[in-house]
């Protein structure tokens, strides 16, 4: 099922960049719903509506969302059981 409004997260990938002061694309996921484990690159983003909601590939559940107002960044990331960063 093809949806024209869905892309992959790398789309925001400069959004999480500045919510998160590096490059998280590569960073693993675990999804609380299914345990899918995978790349945030690899969850599906959708960007048209008031904020910004990146979904399981697998199940399609909620890992993370956040809106954006003037003056601050929303974030809730309880779809995801962890997320595993690697230190430089």
């Amino acid at each position: 099922m093809d949806d024209p409004l869905m892309l992959d997260a790398n789309a925001v990938a400069g959004d999480l960049a500045e919510m998160f002061g590096f490059d998280v694309s590569g960073s693993v996921h675990r999804c609380t719903n299914c345990g899918n484990q995978g790349a945030v690159a690899t969850l599906l983003a959708y960007v048209h509506g008031p904020g910004t909601v990146l979904r399981c590939c697998i199940c399609h559940e909620i890992v993370m969302r956040w809106v954006r107002t003037p003056t601050r960044i929303y974030l809730d990331a309880r779809g995801a059981a962890y997320m595993e960063m690697g230190l430089s």
